[in-house]
């Protein structure tokens, strides 16, 4: 699947732009990764755009999320490693992390809303305010984006990145698309 065929796919089955930009922020930093480990950021970049496709059907059964999903990116013939990653993205289904597409696309997931978050409390709501520092001071605030998993997080290091290494390569794809995220 291409990415525009991709895309299409999942403003079909998204609706909320909240969400929409949550798919392409992960999109733009499985992407980074993908570059910073020498892998294909494409297979990557649709795990990452492609991860909540069923959202809007399961929210209110988060056993089903990400299942839903997997099931029917499988039925469109997309790679295996990449509906894996998707399926396993939720952990309440207690699946292993195998790969390291797997264990990107988990501490992924939340570090965008907790970026975006940081952003939203500058004065002018912008990414390109934010930096590497005040998100490691941010990250510290329990109070602070309380529904970004700071575990999840500091999963990056299962990958062999620093939180530190891990915000810095976040931001900068976040920044990267940030005008078409609005920020």
């Amino acid at each position: 699947m291409q990415r525009e065929e991709a895309y299409k796919l999942l403003t079909e089955h998204l609706k909320t732009e909240n969400l929409i930009n949550h798919s392409l922020a992960v999109e733009a930093v499985m992407r980074r990764l993908a570059k910073h480990f020498g892998e294909d950021d494409e297979k990557w970049g649709l795990a990452g755009l492609l991860h909540d496709i069923d959202y809007d059907r399961t929210k209110d059964d988060p056993k089903r999320h990400s299942m839903v999903g997997a099931d029917m990116l499988a039925e469109k013939g997309l790679p295996e490693d990449v509906v894996y990653a998707i399926r396993v993205h939720n952990e309440i289904h207690g699946l292993p992390l195998k790969s390291l597409m797997d264990k990107a696309l988990y501490a992924t997931d939340p570090l965008t809303g907790f970026i975006v978050a940081a952003a939203l409390v500058k004065p002018e709501k912008k990414l390109e305010v934010v930096d590497v520092k005040s998100l490691k001071k941010k990250f510290k605030d329990k109070a602070f984006a309380r529904g970004a998993s700071r575990e999840q997080m500091k999963s990056c290091e299962n990958l062999g990145l620093s939180l530190e290494e891990f915000l810095g390569l976040g931001l900068e794809a976040m920044q990267g698309i940030a005008q078409e995220m609005g920020l």
